[in-house]
């Protein structure tokens, strides 16, 4: 399991302005993602727990957003590169380097867990465990919001992300994943094209029961 992810920090420490750069303003001109997010956030007032942690915040653009949305966020990441990066242009946040399979929060302290492709370089045979820290964090009715790059086929598909390799994966499938972790999934936003490769953009939402 390590080795993977120390790839993938040591990748996205190599990236980070250039990453930042690319990605920091990038949701205005995605309005699907923009609007499910939105709906995300006000789903988590719902609960009346507005704590919530945006696990691969990467430069913490997402996170300065769902605070501006009324939560209380913050951000993790296991790049210490993008934590730095975070801290400086978000200085009013707060920003720790963590593991998403192992998240220093309490049990059921969350209501809501902010997931926007920050699951797609884990390995599919990991992923079961790192759904289960996210259901571990979320208070009974909390809520996950995981976003990734959806295939059409019946198994995951690896492929050569700018980034760190990646996996893309059937809707389904994720749903199903989400449910045996103990997630109630309950919608979901699929478009396309998200990429040169045909992927769909994809974002789910599920509550913790």
């Amino acid at each position: 399991m390590a080795g993977h992810q120390d790839r993938t920090r040591t990748a996205y420490d190599g990236v980070v302005e250039l990453y930042a750069s690319m990605f920091a303003d990038r949701l205005e001109t995605q309005p699907f993602a923009r609007s499910m997010i939105g709906t995300f956030a006000e789903l988590v007032r719902g609960t009346g727990n507005l704590r919530t942690a945006d696990v691969g915040c990467g430069p913490g653009h997402l996170t300065a957003m769902l605070s501006d949305l009324g939560l209380d966020a913050f951000g993790l990441d296991l790049s210490p590169g993008m934590i730095d990066h975070a801290r400086q242009a978000h200085p009013a946040l707060r920003f720790d380097e963590a593991r998403m399979e192992a998240l220093p929060v309490e049990d059921g302290a969350l209501g809501g867990v902010l997931a926007h492709y920050s699951m797609i370089h884990t390995p599919p045979g990991e992923l079961p465990a790192l759904l289960a820290e996210q259901v571990r964090v979320l208070a009974p009715g909390g809520l996950l919001m995981a976003s990734f790059f959806g295939t059409e086929g019946p198994e995951p598909v690896r492929f050569d992300h700018k980034v760190a390799p990646a996996y893309s994966w059937p809707v389904d499938r994720f749903a199903e994943l989400l449910a045996e972790a103990g997630f109630t999934p309950f919608a979901r936003l699929l478009f396309d094209p998200a990429s040169e490769r045909g992927y769909l953009d994809t974002h789910v939402l599920a509550r913790r029961p």
